[in-house]
């Protein structure tokens, strides 16, 4: 069967079950159960035979729409606080995956071009950083304590400094997904030239060991959470550019919604990225073997969290659906 005969022989009934999704709390939940496995019956064949189209992505979401609302109606999960860390988030950072690895692919080339013009252009830092940063850099590193900047400021107020600035960049990101994904694109490439610039300021003053073990005890999670943030902001600016099968104005709706959530999710985890950042890099006394597991932790955390438990999620919804 073609994929176009597929659309059109199940298009009505897929219809009917948005609708019925829509008032959840009024469907049958025999009813809501027999929906989920005749959409995980559609989404098998349409991995099957379409994978990676749009009718998959479609039917996927679609589906896990179900299961969450199945889930919602269990009273083990009535605590809507767990409900939303233990499924929404995850399952919403499953069904942007794509638009994770778009944002990660423009980031991490914004992070090289940024690392080669520092090592082609002396000039470039200081351009990018700032004479007053690098300057101060230099001194420190001069006396011996290359990451000094982070003991100089009370670490309450560098926490509430840092907080705020990085919530508010991530939000940024996702608001400019309502001017094109381009202008989102934009706002990765600013802060991955940004990123590798600085860490070649460290190579080049042979202290790039010392600045990685100090930096990124905070930077794993706080560039994971802004590389998610820029996916929401591709999301939002796809859903409107790229509707598919539904109006511009519902793929609107569908997109913000689900990039709300996600952006949402971050916010704690970008305060926790300022706790780091504030309260603990500041110790570069600190053995190496103990600065280094705190950054093995948030990369664990980040891959298990981000990637292995969405998609756990994923796989958990279509098995429990081909038991019954």
């Amino acid at each position: 069967m073609k994929e176009i005969v597929f659309i059109n022989k199940n298009a009505e009934i897929w219809r009917n079950y948005e609708n019925l999704l829509s008032t959840p709390k009024n469907v049958d939940p025999d009813t809501l159960a027999d929906t989920f496995v005749k959409l995980t019956d559609d989404l098998a064949y349409a991995q099957t035979y379409f994978p990676q189209s749009e009718t998959e992505r479609y039917l996927n979401a679609l589906a896990l729409k179900t299961h969450q609302i199945i889930y919602k109606n269990k009273k083990e999960h009535s605590n809507r606080f767990v409900q939303f860390w233990k499924f929404d988030f995850p399952q919403e950072m499953y069904l942007a995956r794509k638009y994770i690895a778009y944002s990660f692919i423009i980031f991490a080339i914004s992070v090289l071009i940024g690392a080669v013009s520092a090592a082609h252009d002396q000039s470039f830092v200081r351009l990018v950083l700032g004479d007053d940063y690098v300057n101060m850099t230099l001194d420190n590193i001069a006396k011996g304590k290359p990451m000094a900047v982070y003991e100089e400021h009370d670490p309450f107020f560098m926490f509430v400094y840092i907080a705020f600035n990085n919530i508010k960049v991530s939000f940024l990101m996702y608001l400019m997904g309502l001017f094109t994904p381009i202008s989102v694109a934009w706002l990765l490439f600013q802060n991955g030239v940004m990123l590798g610039s600085f860490q070649y300021f460290f190579y080049q003053q042979n202290v790039l060991y010392e600045s990685v073990l100090s930096i990124w005890i905070h930077g794993t999670i706080e560039i994971s959470a802004i590389v998610v943030a820029g996916a929401t902001g591709l999301l939002l600016g796809n859903s409107i550019l790229f509707p598919g099968t539904y109006s511009r104005k519902i793929s609107f709706i569908k997109g913000a919604k689900r990039s709300a959530y996600i952006i949402m999710g971050l916010f704690p985890i970008i305060i926790f990225a300022a706790i780091l950042e504030s309260f603990i890099t500041r110790y570069t006394n600190w053995p190496d073997w103990t600065r280094i597991a705190i950054i093995a932790g948030s990369l664990a955390f980040v891959a298990w969290y981000f990637f292995r438990y969405p998609a756990k999620l994923k796989n958990k919804a279509l098995l429990e659906a081909n038991e019954e």
